[in-house]
């Protein structure tokens, strides 16, 4: 509740404050200020359009959208709110001067809606600002009724302040109210950068930098005051991770710097693009190191075959080879079935949300090793024991002439080249005739004799490769994207952005050098530098 008033108070104060100079400049010059209230009342209206909308279209979106979203409307905040600080910290002594000098400007031009305009453009500012950076701040409030309530009370607040200091009843030096809320809302803006952190890292845009780095439940634990002020007022989590915390402090540490650095001690225009220059060129050497320094991750899959399982034992090996084959082994090795893997056959897909390439195989072949003749006490064995329906043993004493058939069906994945499943059965049917038959009868064998002599890999029956491998591979391929979104994060993106700031940071410190050469080309080049930014600088302590 404390943070949305102050950003109600500061933010409604500001656009009354503006509303009340527009408005005391056209009593004293005999001007209607009805145009400039229309105006007034039609920005409120659109900011209050604006946040309503925002809001109605982030509730209506999908989880990972609507964190998506609640990034970008992060962003947008934090980049306000560090504008409005820092010009109201510079020009909030001088803002009623600014705004009576364009009001004597406007009220000049023709038409009566001159300053209806400027006062319309001055609250839409504002009041967009205000919408933005609350919505923001209700994301990561505990309770949206308290913040809601908050930035009401902010807002009429700043609206009986500014009629006060309209009518001149109310005193108040406008430097230094700026300047402690100021400190204030760069804590709140910090908190919003973990949280806009944290919902980048929900909605799928950052992965990178999450590891816990502090245990602060026993300092916010949920529903309590201290949860209250630190959580929904400073947007500190009870689990911080790395990239959040250096985000706090890469925010905090020189937004406060260049906010509150005294005024007599600030640099000039060459000190300061001195020290552009070298803060840029420390960027550039650490964003060299880390693109250098940082060696591409690679993915270790398990270096043992996957076992194939029937029935839950353990009847074989299954691996890839080079040749895309898949080569299924007895565990004595006496045998080994391969199965080829065209690549045009494969087809792309996904699974267990894992991108993998598909196989579906049905191979059939006459196996080899098998007798020729079989006896009817022979084909009950085969059958599991029971009689075969069908096949009476009287009518039909046998022997039989036999004719062997085995079919593989199989469902291949696999993943980066590497095995990832494969499942399907194994049968094996018996032709029969003569032995008394008048026509042949085709039987499936349930179980084939331990002494029986085949060169068939598999049992018959369903088969799959274990559970276990399948979690090794995908426990694998997790643990390499969380290592290659690290890698690209810190070796690739994170230097490609310190390289954007140096650039930045390089060209505004080579302005201000030539600015300061310009405006005093003896002095630049004198032994005296100091000396010299101290004089040519005055009106310039926030050069760009």
């Amino acid at each position: 509740m404390l943070a949305t008033l102050v950003i109600g108070l500061r933010e409604g104060l500001e656009a009354s404050l503006i509303v009340g100079i527009i408005a005391a400049f056209l009593n004293r010059n005999h001007q209607s200020v009805r145009p400039m209230w229309i105006g007034v009342l039609l920005a409120i209206l659109i900011s209050l359009i604006v946040g309503i909308g925002l809001h109605m279209v982030e509730k209506a979106l999908p989880q990972a959208q609507q964190e998506a979203l609640e990034t970008l409307i992060g962003v947008v905040a934090i980049f306000f709110v560090t504008g409005m600080i820092a010009w109201m910290n510079s020009q909030g002594g001088a803002m009623r001067g600014e705004l009576e000098a364009r009001a004597a400007a406007s009220i000049s031009k023709p038409g009566s809606y001159a300053l209806a305009s400027m006062a319309f453009l001055a609250v839409l500012k504002e009041g967009f600002e205000t919408s933005v950076f609350l919505l923001a701040t209700f994301s990561v409030a505990q309770s949206a009724i308290w913040a809601a309530a908050g930035a009401t009370l902010g807002l009429m607040l700043s609206v009986v302040i500014g009629w006060g200091i309209y009518i001149g009843g109310v005193k108040i030096n406008l430097s230094r109210f700026f300047r402690i809320t100021g400190a204030f809302l760069i804590l709140v803006a910090a908190g919003l950068c973990v949280s806009t952190l944290r919902t980048a890292h929900e909605a799928g845009w950052l992965n990178a930098g999450q590891q816990q780095i502090l245990d602060l439940s026993w300092l916010v634990a949920a529903g309590t005051m201290r949860s209250a002020l630190i959580t929904g007022m400073l947007g500190i989590p009870s689990d911080p991770r790395l990239i959040e915390g250096l985000g706090w402090c890469l925010y905090l540490v020189p937004v406060a710097f260049y906010i509150y650095w005294p005024q007599s001690h600030r640099p000039g225009l060459a000190g300061a693009g001195r020290i552009k220059i070298g803060v840029a060129l420390l960027c550039l050497a650490v964003s060299a190191i880390l693109f250098l320094l940082s060696p591409p991750r690679s993915i270790r899959f398990p270096n043992t075959a996957a076992r194939v399982m029937v029935r839950k034992a353990d009847v074989a090996s299954a691996s890839l080879s080079d040749q895309d084959t898949l080569v299924l082994a007895r565990p004595d090795t006496t045998g080994t079935l391969t199965l080829p893997l065209p690549q045009p056959e494969a087809t792309r897909g996904e699974h267990d949300g894992l991108p993998s390439r598909l196989w579906d195989i049905n191979s059939k072949s006459e196996p080899s090793g098998l007798p020729g003749e079989v006896t009817y006490s022979e084909i009950v064995k085969l059958s599991g024991g029971r009689n075969p329906i069908g096949l009476n043993p009287t009518r039909y004493p046998g022997p039989y002439h036999v004719k062997w058939l085995h079919t593989l069906k199989a469902s291949v994945w696999t993943t980066n080249s590497i095995l990832l499943d494969a499942s399907g059965r194994n049968s094996l049917t018996m032709t029969l005739s003569d032995g008394g038959l008048l026509s042949p009868r085709t039987l499936s064998v349930r179980s084939i004799p331990q002494d029986l002599k085949t060169d068939l890999v598999l049992p018959v029956g369903r088969w799959h490769v274990s559970d276990d491998h399948i979690s090794r591979v995908q426990m694998a391929l997790v643990n390499f994207k969380i290592a290659q979104d690290e890698w690209t994060f810190w070796a690739r993106i994170l230097p490609s952005i310190l390289a954007f700031i140096s650039l930045f940071l390089a060209l505004f410190g080579a302005r201000n050098l030539v600015q300061a050469r310009r405006l005093a080309p003896e002095r630049f080049h004198s032994n005296t530098g100091q000396d010299a930014d101290d004089t040519t600088a005055k009106g310039h302590h926030h050069a760009a």
